[in-house]
């Protein structure tokens, strides 16, 4: 997966840029970047000032938040030898939110 580039990098085509040492396309050929980065990293610094990179990647939300782990650990304590798909069947009775046997599996692992 590529790396995003350097801050250092960004401020440098950013000075540049506000300094009129160039067009675009020759900032791109100086800088070894492409086009397409100068004119976006260009866009972002216009419209907000920030020339961090993107956060990369998502951020799912775990479907069982940490307030549901104690009907999990309540249903656990009172029967020991469910079976995960029972779990996630009664879970599913008491939250009316489904979810797979993977994950009751993560759940009852971070019970322990």
């Amino acid at each position: 997966m590529p790396i995003s580039y350097s801050r250092d990098l960004r401020e440098r085509v950013i000075m540049a840029c506000v300094a009129k040492e160039g067009s675009q396309r020759q900032l791109a050929q100086r800088f070894k970047v492409s086009l397409s980065f100068v004119r976006n990293l260009l866009r972002q610094y216009r419209t907000n000032g920030q020339i961090e990179a993107k956060r990369r990647g998502g951020y799912q939300k775990p479907t069982i938040i940490n307030e549901h782990l104690s009907i999990i650990q309540s249903m656990v304590e009172g029967k020991n030898d469910l079976l995960l798909r029972e779990l996630c069947d009664r879970y599913a009775e008491g939250t009316g939110i489904s979810v797979s046997v993977s994950t009751m599996h993560r759940a009852v692992e971070k019970l322990g």
